[in-house]
């Protein structure tokens, strides 16, 4: 064949799609694009700097740090070996012998509750759980900050929507006496800001209002609670809780959700979660190393120690830098500059001195209240958390934290 040929042969194969619908078109050349270009300088907010060798990583959700650990990658590889007659289908076809439902009574065990279910993520777990369990006639009552796979969940179930304060159980209280019984929904630590829900105060409104509640521990298993069984755990109230749920993405280390339920609902869930119905089940090898995540997990008092000690001190040294990181306690350290530009100037500084978090924006966050999430773990030494504080102080006369609008409304209201 002649080059040219070749050539033209070539330009014809180019793939080529076709039209939008003229309404997504306009969301995306009027809506998108201008957002893209001005607030975001033509290049995805999201995307910083590549980090290096040298890079310390506070963007992930890995807070023992037990990814790697000799116990679940012999349980993983230990499962690839030996499972070459495995059936991938649906969770709902999987019997009592399986290896999930051990996995599943495991968790449930070690939260404190009857039963539960393993599905694809903790997205899946929070909206599966919803839709089975609320309906048209069900309000449900989220904390404003809750996380969105709760909102999607009552979406599904075409349940009204009540929000109600964030951390307020006196405005909650208010608002159930308007709308009625329902479902009460809040994380026990907020995933933006790492703020620490006062759980005993909620259960108590929920039970005074005859009311469900689901608690989203996603970023509490495995750090709070005795052998890292959670918030509900460590305040003892695992048996007055109606639902637990948890990303098992986090503490975990994995690529999964979990979500607790009373026996007696179980195989009602089992034929109305549609995320459990509709979607494959976890692999061998997935639910393996799952399991033994589990066990190395409860072992990790020291780890969960150290990640205390660490909270605490950046903690201090951010505030004592002006930094207005109030809104939370735990482990997820939000700097909130606010707009998306003023953001990604702080993310960019950060990189600069190799400290690298993750941009959170609409729709993670409220519009203009965008952040860079630092997320905590165990294994920061004394010297990667003293390089964080240098990077933090030398960066602060050039963010000017202390004129962030989050610094502003907490001086507006002392």
């Amino acid at each position: 064949m002649h080059v040219s040929e070749f050539s033209s042969l070539s330009q014809t194969r180019i793939p080529r799609n076709p039209p939008l619908l003229p309404r997504l078109r306009d969301r995306l050349e009027n809506q998108f694009m201008p957002h893209w270009n001005k607030q975001w300088s033509g290049k995805c907010i999201l995307h910083g700097a590549t980090p290096g060798a040298g890079a310390i990583r506070l963007d992930g959700n890995d807070y023992l740090n037990v990814s790697g650990h000799p116990d679940i990658v012999r349980a993983q590889i230990d499962s690839l070996r030996r499972n070459n007659e495995s059936v991938i289908q649906s969770g709902a076809f999987l019997l009592d012998a399986h290896p999930n439902r051990t996995l599943e009574a495991s968790l449930a065990s070690w939260v404190g509750k009857e039963d539960g279910f393993v599905c694809q993520s903790g997205y899946a777990a929070n909206v599966g759980l919803l839709q089975a369990i609320a309906d048209e006639q069900t309000p449900v009552y989220l904390d404003t900050l809750a996380h969105t796979s709760l909102w999607e969940g009552v979406r599904a179930a075409k349940a009204p929507a009540h929000p109600f304060r964030h951390n307020d159980p006196a405005h909650l209280s208010r608002v159930i006496s308007r709308n009625g019984p329902g479902i009460v929904v809040v994380d026990s630590v907020y995933s933006t800001t790492g703020a620490i829900c006062p759980l005993t105060e909620m259960v108590e409104v929920a039970e005074q209002h005859g009311c469900t509640i689901l608690v989203d521990e996603s970023h509490s298993l495995g750090t709070h609670g005795p052998q890292g069984a959670g918030l509900c755990a460590e305040l003892g109230l695992s048996d007055r809780v109606h639902f637990i749920t948890a990303s098992l993405a986090k503490a975990f280390a994995g690529r999964a959700g979990f979500f607790s339920v009373p026996a007696e609902l179980r195989f009602y869930v089992l034929h109305h979660s549609y995320p459990n119905i509709f979607s494959s089940c976890l692999l061998p090898h997935e639910i393996a190393g799952l399991a033994a995540t589990l066990e190395v997990i409860k072992q990790c008092d020291d780890e969960r120690a150290r990640l205390q000690a660490n909270t605490l001190r950046l903690r201090n040294s951010l505030t004592e830098l002006g930094y207005p990181i109030h809104q939370g306690t735990e482990q997820i350290i939000s700097l909130e500059a606010g707009l998306e530009p003023d953001t990604m100037v702080l993310r960019d500084r950060l990189e600069e001195h190799n400290v690298f978090g993750a941009i959170f924006c609409a729709p993670a966050t409220s519009r203009n209240r965008a952040m860079v999430r630092l997320t905590l773990n165990a294994n920061l030494t004394d010297a990667e958390l003293s390089h964080i504080e240098t990077a933090a102080r030398d960066i602060a006369p050039l963010v000017k934290p202390w004129d962030w609008p989050i610094a502003r409304r907490a001086k507006s209201t002392d």
